[in-house]
């Protein structure tokens, strides 16, 4: 950690059995990206036979989808990589990074739904209503299948529920796509299909914006969403032997794994590895903080240079 002309010693703890550990999606991710490649061109072919330049805006926003996808795949396992000497902490920050970047790709396609709904209200154009609801059932059985394989994820890890939002997002838009075609054919309302489509780019935008707050924070490296650092700092004064602490910090070095160091004044000394271990231990119990790093200080010397609360 820090170094410092005061007499210190430096305590280190893992938790490595837990139960937030990052559940293993591959599989999920294997299959959503087949399904919905296979889906994207389909779409295209099926958008070039019937001439429907709407089948092949939604064929691009698949594709987006797809990008997402794997995008989110190569976060998720990149995240396993061993650490290096040049990253230490490995590539686990990639899923905070990957988190972010879907919930920027799902808003911009959000706006491009909206900007279209909106030109689609002064310049109505038709809609091969029978085609549009075959194609949008397909677009709800893939995509709302595959999102159910992320479904168990996506309160644990963001990047997970990038994914899962991504695919969720467009069995929505699927389904108001089906009932504004379904609308169409039955009373001939053109204005069905932008109207529908501003409400789903609406509810998708409520959806997203949970994830761009949280993807944001932790690329920000603040404490993470779940965790009262408060209480944190109470439990850490209150551990035997300790005066006072400074120099606590909390934060994700991944979507699913938290991080804490912190200075602890203990006047008596070094408490033992023991202590480290149990310290540990109990924050990962009371606070799923898996990587706890503790800095014993006797405070006999200069005041530490990061005691203040506002010095980093």
């Amino acid at each position: 950690m820090h170094g410092h002309n005061h007499d210190s010693s430096h305590g280190h703890s893992h938790a490595h059995a837990h139960g937030h550990a990052p559940q293993n999606f591959q599989s999920a991710f294997a299959i959503a990206v087949g399904l919905n490649i296979a889906l994207v061109a389909a779409q295209v072919v099926y958008g070039v036979i019937a001439n429907s330049v709407a089948l092949l805006a939604d064929a691009g926003h698949n594709l987006s989808d797809v990008f997402g996808l794997l995008l989110a795949w190569g976060a998720a396992t990149a995240a396993k990589k061993r650490p290096t000497e040049r990253f230490t902490y490995g590539y686990r920050s990639t899923s905070i990074l990957a988190a972010l970047a879907n919930a920027i790709i799902l808003l911009i396609a959000v706006g491009a739904i909206a900007l279209e709904a909106v030109r689609r209200f002064f310049y109505p154009e038709p809609v091969a209503a029978g085609g549009v609801m075959i194609a949008s059932a397909i677009g709800i059985v893939i995509n709302g299948g595959t999102a159910l394989l992320f479904m168990r994820g996506r309160h644990g890890d963001i990047n997970i529920r990038g994914a899962y939002l991504h695919l969720a997002a467009d069995a929505g838009v699927s389904v108001g796509v089906l009932l504004a075609a379904f609308a169409i054919w039955q009373t001939g309302w053109m204005w069905v299909d932008p109207l529908v489509s501003l409400a789903i780019a609406g509810v998708i935008v409520a959806g997203t914006w949970g994830l761009l707050r949280d993807s944001v924070n932790m690329a920000l490296q603040a404490v993470p969403p779940g965790i009262d650092p408060v209480a944190v700092r109470r439990h850490l004064e209150a551990l035997p032997g300790v005066a006072c602490i400074h120099d606590l910090h909390i934060w994700a070095m991944s979507t699913t794994e938290t991080a804490l160091t912190c200075h602890l004044v203990m006047p008596a000394g070094h408490p033992g590895d023991a202590f480290i271990a149990r310290a540990g231990h109990d924050l990962h119990e009371e606070f799923s903080i898996e990587h706890v790093t503790l800095q014993i200080e006797r405070g006999d010397a200069e005041s530490c240079a990061l005691a203040p609360d506002n010095v980093v």
